[in-house]
């Protein structure tokens, strides 16, 4: 007889797949939070905010890239839920958002409930870090798109800001100060370039011990993303902040101009800062500079840009925050990026 299951679909495993993480979503819920899970949409109620004097929504999807392969090499798929939010809400404070609820899309080969559950449990511990809800989501099985053990992810967030609030860049002058605020290493881009270089190039699998950095390269490069929301909603509370930039594709060289003025550009100091041992080891491969610094975060996962007579101050701020910091660069005349 024909079934659903055995063309490839099995409902039952995706119910089971549900009932293992539906206690894990509820749990990041707030009192905005209208419904139950299992409706055909999420609700948020936005009767908080009607102090605002022009609420703007503001919205973001990303998702993991390739670092899903390491996942799938490691067989530990816990912390790309973390990266999945991160990549979404980073995006988000950069226009001065507050996170407030999450989606995600879930598509793979064959479904394993226990590892949906896997999954789901880093984008649940990522939403609570954000301090959003996860109010929704889709789990689907798709064999011949995909191959058995192989999945995607990408991951939907929507924010709020009052209109004369959101942080556009257009105050950036020359001779403010660009703040560099320190990654957890690769975060969640430039890994098809990563994979390159590491298994390719140097002929490391996940399983090798790097002495340079002190663990296994799979355990390096499974580092989750950071995720800064807690820190910058502190910082626009106590500071004008004139520009936030989140340093994804594009590295810092193409992420940079994207919040400041056409007519302006940013030169970066890039000896300014403590880099993440992986980004020391790539540096002394034969690869161009500039390739690295357009690639991949180099040890620098937010940029903001403030006036220079705050800037010790916002230093110190941050410092109390546990993050580290450093001032790498300053706005000048001219357009986009160089590197001394």
């Amino acid at each position: 007889m024909l079934t659903y299951k055995n063309s490839g679909v099995d409902i039952d495993e995706g119910n089971k797949a549900v009932n293992l993480i539906k206690d894990k979503i509820k749990s990041t819920y707030d009192n905005n939070v209208l419904g139950d899970l299992g409706n055909f949409s999420g609700l948020y109620s936005l009767g908080e905010f009607s102090n605002m004097k022009t609420p703007v929504l503001l919205s973001s999807t990303d998702g993991v890239g390739t670092k899903l392969m390491i996942a799938n090499l490691m067989n530990k798929h816990d912390t790309v839920g973390i990266d999945l939010v991160a990549m979404c809400v980073n995006d988000l404070i950069c226009q001065g958002a507050k996170p407030l609820f999450f989606l995600d899309y879930i598509a793979t080969g064959k479904l394993v409930s226990e590892k949906i559950d896997d999954i789901v449990s880093g984008i649940v511990k990522g939403c609570k870090m954000a301090k959003c809800s996860l109010i929704g989501g889709e789990t689907a099985e798709m064999p011949g798109m995909y191959k058995e053990n192989d999945y995607d992810l990408a991951g939907f967030s929507v924010g709020i800001c009052d209109k004369e609030k959101i942080i556009t860049g257009e105050n950036v002058e020359v001779n403010d100060v660009v703040i560099g605020i320190s990654s957890s290493g690769i975060h969640s881009n430039g890994f098809s370039f990563i994979r390159k270089i590491f298994f390719e190039h140097l002929n490391y699998d996940v399983n090798t011990y790097v002495d340079e950095i002190g663990m296994t390269l799979g355990e390096c490069l499974l580092t989750p993303t950071k995720i800064y929301v807690d820190l910058v909603m502190d910082l626009i509370k106590k500071f004008e902040i004139k520009s936030i930039s989140h340093i994804t594709g594009g590295g810092l060289i193409e992420n940079i101009p994207r919040v400041i003025p056409n007519n302006l550009g940013v030169r970066i100091n890039k000896n300014s800062w403590v880099k993440p041992n992986i980004f020391k080891l790539i540096e002394n491969l034969d690869i161009d500079e500039f390739e690295l610094y357009k690639s991949f975060n180099m040890g620098i996962g937010l940029c903001i840009v403030v006036s220079s007579d705050i800037s010790n101050e916002v230093l110190e701020s941050i410092k109390s925050f546990g993050e580290e910091s450093y001032i790498i660069g300053e706005v000048i005349e001219g357009s986009g990026v160089s590197l001394w």
